[in-house]
């Protein structure tokens, strides 16, 4: 059982940023493929990012790509989502999400590749 606990969402305008912390429990962080997911009320949850292993690679949904950075520090069991260029859309409880079996984080775009889930943090973003 892997725990994961998400932190640094908040209210941020328009063109603002935000950076995400999520931090996983036990030792075998870096054999597992993280990611970032969002629902906004209403929707379904989506998939926002991935991180591989290394953190070597990353992945993105058009939506955010080039405003969002993902990145993992291994030795703090830490993984990260860099968030630019708010915009209101972006509003949604986002939950950082962990996959012990895909061979890529490539693979990684659907609630259903999801092994752990965090609480979510919400990130509201005002015009």
């Amino acid at each position: 059982q892997v725990q994961l606990v998400e932190s640094g969402g908040g209210l941020v305008q328009a063109g603002g940023s935000l950076r995400l912390s999520c931090t996983a429990s036990g030792r075998a962080f870096s054999s597992y493929i993280m990611g970032w997911f969002r629902q906004a009320p209403g929707k379904e949850r989506e998939f926002v990012a991935a991180i591989s292993r290394t953190g070597g690679s990353t992945y993105y949904a058009d939506s955010v790509k080039g405003r969002f950075t993902s990145s993992r520090d291994n030795a703090k069991n830490q993984v990260y989502l860099q968030m630019n260029s708010l915009r209101p859309e972006d509003t949604a409880l986002y939950y950082c999400a962990l996959n012990s079996r895909l061979s890529s984080a490539y693979y990684l775009r659907g609630p259903d590749d999801v092994d752990y889930w965090g609480q979510g943090t919400q990130v509201t973003v005002s015009s």
